[in-house]
């Protein structure tokens, strides 16, 4: 759909603003403040505030675009909140401190917080709302333009922490309609922001569809075959339940080692050397070693062992070593494919895995060995793991394809706020469309 334009533009001298409606008013965005301020960073409890009490905002509660009032540390009780701080409606935050992609986020806070503190990794802009509407500055500082302006003005020695000056957003040009107008591309901006943001959350629901029935789908080949008309008999197993009558059920330490990875610390990384696992979620790899004491060749397995990524196995396809963070374990004979063995642990991760609740949620070389596994005749296992090829394959292309579509919705939704906040849209009569829709 196309929108219409202005009657008449005018040049703005700068380069990646361009020209805007000829009657709007080009200003530096410290004509329009009231404020600009960062909050403090005293030591706070691990959890947020719960009810009564007073928390300091983390960076992550702007992420998004909306703000998460959620995303704060408990302020002990033994320090007193200063009330100067709290969160007003109208507030207007902005990261100041954040990896480049998340640094000069922004949303802006629509009901007051009176518990909620800002911390030191924030800016709180208050407009002088006469000139400028807290809503339309912060869609404009969401802006391609803007966020270019952030993102090649951060700076810092780490990719994982840059920063902005205040200087980066108070010396930025802003392009000013009138305060109805401002109105209007608001309202016009949530009534249609809100369409592809149903789109994108119906694209989201179909990939959680889609990687369910793909877990489910797994799952079942792994544990009771491709013939549906099997005979079947008990597996002894409760969460197993029935499984082909020709198949064996197995201790798991029956035919493979198990053991606890190598302590490495990020000094003992070198240049060039072999892959270290340790325990994340995907493939990614902690770094590089030379001499490692854990030595893992293709086929053998790699279980993160501790924290969130419990149970999510690797198959290694490469040399390799492990961190303590891990449990590898060695095949000691040849009862098991290794692409089946992988499968069946990565995809019945939560009956095999269950965390022990501790502080660090973790488990055990004992606890992974005396789990029961699934033993098909091994041609058998080769068909399974084909089969289990084939369907992925197909999830993975529509799953790829719902991301894919994401990612458009999401451009779309950036090049709609940027057109409607830099005047490249005239939404004067969009707005009275909009309504009556």
């Amino acid at each position: 759909m196309s929108f219409p334009r202005y009657p008449a533009y005018k040049p703005t001298g700068v380069e990646w603003l361009g020209e805007v409606p000829q009657h709007w008013n080009l200003v530096p965005i410290k004509r329009i403040l009231q404020s600009i301020e960062q909050g403090w960073s005293p030591q706070c409890e691990a959890g947020p505030a719960e009810l009564g009490e007073c928390g300091v905002l983390k960076v992550g509660c702007v992420n998004g675009g909306k703000f998460n009032p959620d995303e704060n540390k408990a302020l002990p009780r033994e320090l007193l909140p200063d009330e100067r701080l709290a969160i007003r409606s109208g507030d207007v935050l902005v990261s100041r401190a954040n990896t480049r992609e998340l640094v000069g986020s922004v949303a802006m806070a629509e009901m007051d917080y009176p518990n909620i503190l800002l911390c030191d990794k924030l800016y709180r802009l208050r407009t002088n709302q006469a000139a400028c509407s807290p809503a339309f500055l912060a869609r404009y500082l969401v802006s391609d333009g803007a966020r270019n302006v952030i993102e090649t003005s951060a700076s810092g020695a780490s990719s994982s922490m840059l920063n902005i000056g205040q200087s980066v957003i108070v010396n930025m040009p802003i392009a000013l309609p009138p305060a109805r107008e401002q109105a209007d591309v608001i309202h016009f901006l949530d009534h249609e922001t809100a369409k592809i943001d149903a789109l994108i959350a119906e694209q989201q629901r179909l990939i959680e569809l889609l990687q369910e029935k793909r877990q489910a789908v797994i799952s079942h080949a792994v544990t009771k075959g491709l013939n549906p008309d099997a005979p079947m008999k008990d597996s002894g197993v409760e969460w197993l339940g029935e499984v082909p009558e020709h198949w064996g059920v197995r201790k798991f330490a029956w035919d493979f080692v198990s053991a606890m990875g190598q302590t490495i610390l990020k000094e003992d990384l070198e240049e060039t050397g072999l892959p270290i696992f340790s325990a994340t979620e995907d493939d990614r790899y902690f770094g590089l070693i030379s001499n490692p004491r854990v030595y893992l060749q293709p086929g053998d397995i790699v279980i993160p062992a501790r924290g969130n990524c419990i149970g999510a196995v690797k198959l290694v396809k490469e040399p390799a070593s492990a961190t303590q963070t891990t449990i590898y374990a060695k095949q000691i004979s040849s009862n098991f494919s290794a692409d089946y063995i992988f499968y069946f642990l990565r995809f019945n991760r939560e009956q095999l895995f269950p965390m022990t609740r501790t502080a660090i949620p973790q488990i055990t070389v004992t606890e992974v060995g005396s789990n029961r596994v699934c033993l098909p005749p091994v041609t058998e296992q080769r068909q399974i793991v084909e089969y289990i090829h084939s369907v992925d394959r197909a999830f993975q292309e529509l799953i790829s394809e719902s991301s894919s579509g994401i990612v458009l919705l999401q451009e779309r939704r950036s090049a709609l706020i940027s057109a409607a906040v830099t005047g490249q849209i005239d939404v004067r009569g969009l707005v009275a469309e909009a309504s009556a829709a």
